[in-house]
Formats: C-alpha cells, sequence, structure tokens
C-alpha cells in the first residue's frame, strides 16, 4: 500500500474497508454463504492452542472445499479469558468455548457444512440453569459491560491495518491535525472528563494543556505500558488485541501538546504485546500515518519502544521516565511535574495505555458521547481484570458507577463451590480490601476511596471466606517489599517492618500491641513515603484492620486462623475415619503419632512439626488441620 497523502484519501481507504467490518458487527444482516471464523489470539489463548486451532480450522475448511465460502482470522482477546480459547462464527455470531485444535474438524463439519451449531463447544450460563447460550449478547458476563477502550479487541486482527481502518481506524487523527487546532483537540480532551486510567485518576486534558503551555521546543509523548499488579492484564490485551488505537492517540496527544516524538515503555514479559506493537508502528509508517509529513500536512510524530526489566516501581511516571534515560527505576522528588520537565528534562505528557485507547473514539464520537457512561465525577468506562474465587474470570469493561455487587454477582457469576463472599482486593497490592457490607459501592475515583481502597489500574480480585484476609494482606506486603526501590526509608524500611509484624501474626506469635503498632505504622508509611507505591503499599494492611479486625484478634489472643490457611495456627487431627494401619507414624519424621493397629491413632500437637506428611499419606483421608 502506498503512503496516504491526505485526509480525503484516508477517509476513501476507511469507506472501502468499513462494509466487511460492519458485517461482523450486524451479523443479522450478514450474507450467511459466507462465514468468518474469528479465533483469539490473545496470550492467554495462545498458550491453550489457539494458533494450532487456527492452522487446523484453515486446513479443514481447504479439505472440505469451503475456501470461498469461509475464512479464518487472529483477533484479540474476548475477554472472557476463563472460557478460552474463543472461536466466534460470523455473521452467525456463534460463540464457541474451550475449543481445542481437535475440535476444527467438526466445527467445519458440522457448522459450516451442515449449517448446524455445535452444542458442546456452547458456554453453559450458570445463571440460566446451566442453558446452552448461542450468542454472547446473551451471556451474563457481557450484558451489562459497555466496550470502548476494548471496542475493537476480539472484533479485528490486531495484525492487519486495513481492518483497523474499517473500524474509522486513524481518522480522529485525520480530523485533529485537519479540521482541529491543538487547543480545540485538549478543550475535547477536557469537555470529556477522561482522567487517567494508570491509578492515579488526574483529569488526561488538564494533563495535556499543562505539557501544551511550556515554551515551544522537543517535547516528549510517553506511554506507561509497564503492567505490573499481580493478574492485571489490562493494558496487554489492548496491545494484543487493538495496537493502532494507541499509536494514533499517542499521534493525537503529539499534536496536541505539541511534541514529535513519541516512546512506548513496555516490560520485556510482554512478547506478544511487543511483536504486535512492532507490526502495527512498521505498518502506520509504511502507509505514512506515522513519520513526517503525516496525510500531506506539516505535522511528524515517530514513535519508538523502550523495554523495561519488570521493575513494579517503573509503573510510577518519574521512575519509569529514569528507566527510559537509562538509570535506576527510581522516583523523583516532585518539586516540578513532568509535563513541565520530563524526560530527558523536557516536557513530557505521559499516559497509560487504557487512557490512550479511549482517545480515538472521544475525538470520532466527541466528549458529550463519553460523557453519557459512567458517572459526573467519574465518567467513561473503567476495564477490570477480574480474577480470584469468581465463577467468570476474564476481563471486563463496565461503566463507572457500576457496583461491586453487579460485577462479582452478575458479570462474574457469583463465587464457585457455593462458597460464601468475603472481600474483594481492588487496585492490586495497593489498592484495599472492601468487604460485603460495601458490595453496593460504585465503582468510581471517588466512591473507592471514601471507603480505603482505590480504582488503581484495575486488578480485581475476589475473595471467598476460605481465604485469611491476615494472609491475604502479607501476601500482598511480600510483593511490595520485594518491589521497593529502596529510595525512600518509609518503604524501604517500613514495609519491611509491616511484613515482620504480619509474619510474626501468622505464626501465632503477635499481641493485640502488634495490631496497634501495624496501624500506626501503617499510616506513617501512607503519610511520609516519597512515591505512589509506598504511599498505597500500606492500604491492604489498613482496610484489613478496619473491615477484618475480628480476624486479626483471633491470630493475637485466641493463636486461631479462622480460614484455616495460616499453617502455624493449624493441628492436625486424626478422625474417627482411622483405621489404625500405623502408616501415619511410621512416616511421621517427629514420632508424635502413637497408637495401636487397628485403632484410632492421636497426634500430640505439641510435638507436631506441621509437615503434612501424615496427610499426605494418608490412604483413608483420616487426617485434618484444624
Amino acid at each position: 500500500m502506498s503512503k496516504i497523502k491526505s485526509f480525503e484519501e484516508l477517509k476513501s481507504l476507511v469507506a472501502k474497508y468499513k462494509p466487511a467490518l460492519d458485517m461482523r458487527e450486524n451479523h443479522s444482516k450478514g450474507n450467511l454463504t459466507k462465514r468468518e471464523l474469528l479465533v483469539c489470539g490473545g496470550t492467554g489463548c495462545t498458550s491453550a492452542d489457539s494458533n494450532l486451532i487456527i492452522e487446523n480450522l484453515r486446513n479443514e475448511i481447504k479439505n472440505a472445499g469451503l475456501e470461498s465460502q469461509a475464512e479464518v482470522h487472529l483477533t484479540g482477546c474476548f475477554g472472557f479469558c476463563a472460557k478460552g480459547p474463543i472461536v466466534k462464527v460470523f455473521p452467525d455470531n456463534v460463540f464457541y468455548v474451550q475449543v481445542t485444535p481437535d475440535d476444527a474438524k467438526e466445527i467445519v463439519d458440522t457448522h459450516l457444512v451442515k449449517h448446524e451449531v455445535v452444542e458442546r463447544l456452547l458456554f453453559e450460563e450458570p445463571a440460566l440453569g446451566h442453558r446452552k447460550v448461542e450468542k454472547h449478547d446473551d451471556m451474563s458476563f457481557y450484558k451489562k459491560q459497555s466496550r470502548v477502550a476494548l471496542r475493537n479487541c476480539g472484533h479485528i486482527n490486531p495484525e492487519n491495518i486495513n481492518e483497523y481502518l474499517g473500524c474509522q481506524g486513524y481518522v480522529a487523527l485525520g480530523k485533529c491535525i485537519n479540521e482541529l487546532t491543538p487547543e480545540q483537540v485538549i478543550e475535547e480532551m477536557k469537555a470529556s472528563g477522561l482522567r487517567g486510567r494508570g491509578g492515579a485518576g488526574f483529569p488526561t486534558g488538564v494533563k495535556w494543556e499543562s505539557t501544551a503551555q511550556t515554551p515551544p521546543g522537543q517535547k516528549y509523548v510517553v506511554c506507561n505500558a509497564d503492567e505490573g499488579d499481580p493478574g492485571a492484564f489490562m493494558d496487554r490485551s489492548i496491545l494484543e488485541g487493538d495496537p493502532h488505537s494507541v499509536l494514533e492517540a499517542m499521534a493525537i496527544c503529539g499534536y496536541a501538546v505539541g511534541a514529535d516524538t513519541g516512546h512506548i515503555y513496555i516490560r520485556a514479559e510482554y512478547p506478544l504485546a511487543i511483536e504486535r506493537l512492532k507490526v502495527a508502528i512498521s505498518q502506520a509508517q509504511e502507509i505514512g500515518l506515522l513519520g513526517d509529513n503525516i496525510l500531506g500536512t506539516d505535522f511528524n510524530f515517530n514513535i519508538d519502544l523502550k523495554y523495561g526489566a519488570g521493575a513494579f516501581v517503573c509503573g510510577e511516571g518519574t521512575a519509569l521516565i529514569n528507566s527510559i534515560e537509562g538509570k535506576r527505576g527510581e522516583p523523583r522528588m516532585k518539586t516540578y511535574s513532568s509535563s513541565k520537565r520530563g524526560l530527558w528534562d523536557k516536557p513530557t505528557c505521559l499516559n497509560n495505555v487504557e487512557t490512550f485507547a479511549n482517545i480515538p473514539a472521544i475525538i470520532n464520537e466527541g466528549a458529550e458521547w463519553f460523557t453519557k457512561y459512567g458517572t459526573e465525577n467519574s465518567p467513561g468506562t473503567k476495564v477490570f481484570a477480574l480474577g480470584g474465587k469468581i465463577n467468570n474470570v476474564g476481563l471486563v469493561e463496565v461503566p463507572m458507577g457500576t457496583t461491586l455487587r453487579e460485577i462479582v454477582y452478575e458479570i462474574g457469576g457469583g463465587i464457585p463451590n457455593e462458597r460464601e463472599f468475603k472481600a474483594v482486593q481492588t487496585g492490586g497490592p495497593s489498592g484495599g480490601c472492601i468487604a460485603s457490607n460495601n458490595l453496593d459501592t460504585p465503582i468510581d475515583f471517588k466512591s473507592l476511596s471514601s471507603i480505603g481502597s482505590m480504582m488503581g489500574s484495575g486488578g480485581m480480585l475476589v475473595l471467598d471466606d476460605s481465604d485469611c484476609m491476615v494472609d491475604i494482606c502479607k501476601f500482598f506486603l511480600e510483593f511490595t517489599v520485594e518491589e521497593s526501590c529502596g529510595k525512600c526509608t518509609p518503604c524501604r524500611i517500613g514495609n519491611k517492618r509491616l511484613l515482620e509484624m504480619l509474619t510474626k501474626i501468622t505464626e501465632g506469635k503477635g499481641t493485640l500491641q502488634d495490631l496497634a503498632d501495624l496501624k500506626e505504622l501503617a499510616t506513617t508509611i501512607k503519610t511520609t513515603s516519597l512515591c505512589g507505591l509506598g504511599k498505597c503499599a500500606p492500604n491492604p494492611v489498613l482496610s484489613t484492620l478496619d473491615n477484618f479486625y475480628d480476624e486479626y484478634v483471633a491470630h493475637v489472643v485466641d493463636k486461631k486462623c479462622p480460614s484455616g490457611k495460616c499453617q502455624a495456627l493449624l493441628d492436625y487431627i486424626i478422625t474417627d475415619d482411622c483405621k489404625g494401619c500405623t502408616k501415619c507414624s511410621r512416616i511421621c519424621p517427629a514420632g508424635c503419632i502413637s497408637g495401636k493397629p487397628k485403632e484410632k491413632h492421636v497426634i500430640d500437637v505439641s510435638k507436631c512439626l506441621k509437615c503434612g506428611a501424615c496427610m499426605d499419606n494418608c490412604k483413608f483421608n483420616a487426617i485434618i488441620k484444624q
């Protein structure tokens, strides 16, 4: 494809490729004699052989002589990760789940040749008595979702720029540089109310305006793709499924603030996202949508990739900038904002992946359209990585203001194995644990902050009644202690002391004074640390002390773990199921099990090492922990 030299030429190409994409969207109006099979190509499904599924489907289509009647396309994440790999058939809009490479032949023979749905590969909806559901629109997982940032994920081939063009790709950029002044672009962003989706929630338009108001000269646009929260994969999925939306948004930002260079800082552990970004950047450069004189104007903008080594602290803006410059990845003192003096001491506009992914849609549809989603304080939608003790694990995008209850019980499908909900952790290791009495809290920046949690980048971990909140808190502290850069004393030393106290409590050695010390130290760290990592690291401690204080008391007073998770507080007990086989007494390294053959044995808990050897070797399952 030759370089696009004008906005009019771009719009002509969009009109050329749009009908094919519209047919996927408006499946009911499609031509049923030509089918398209979209196969999830995100990291999760790729690891489950989705590439082999694509290969097998193409081979079976060829063997059946259907090459003119069916095509197979790679696409991005559909979001329903618990049920991947996923194959979606257009224009029928049939949604197959947990597909294996061996299923390819049956899909072709049954669906494409006989025009019959493969019933066994359909999703069973628990809310409908496990009734089979053909269309994803009818699934509770998707019903309350509104896709803006994820609008193209699972819909287009991320490695084909023509498909992105068919979804109005780069039209927003063309509109900005041909029809709007930089000031008008910034005003539109301010009117949209879009707030940063990386965690802090700073108004995007205000940040752009601050960078634009600096004197003319070298400026930079930086995309933060250093997604480090355990279990979070929002940004990765966008980059894998719709990389051009981020490139287009960065170029729009460059035009608005007066920058000609963009950097995407991405952790090296994201090889698939990196590869698709490389493909997308190369394609955009080839047809003149990145580089010099974009769309025949005097606007120039180039993007390159910078790789991170996986340090969680480099998700903080100034630490990220240090890392790009080749320095140690640690935060700077906030004597001035990055919009004034950032990368290489030049004005820098830094947003995360999800924030950028919203921008082309806002420009194309208008700020007023965007504000119809969400709340007055937090317009738009938010993407969450929903995980933990939940039936429907996956990536969800909901309007701000959706309640936690709706996400857990309607979209998430509730708690598996008939367990009881206990808490939900929002904001990753820097967030707070929210108890059941706050399940009706709307998800927005202000509401989550008011109950001791935070939006964060979008991790959402659901916990059930088998989880110990003290142990969960200890788990998050282990992570933040490991990831601290060590620059400031409150974070470097204070969080270690918090972890030591939590370890002491889970080992049954804690006191009530430790609980008072825990809260005082956590509050001090929160108010005195240098950067967001240190300031937010105590959030799990403070929120669990507020919401689950009785559980802490049980650990320090009763020396019991109510959830049975803290190994040091558990006793191994032999039940009446014991047959007296003597195997447990023979393998016990402490020699603490006694009993005669064919009679119930007894464990001397004062001598027990709690190694678990007896339980592992009991063929009658007669040994329990309590």
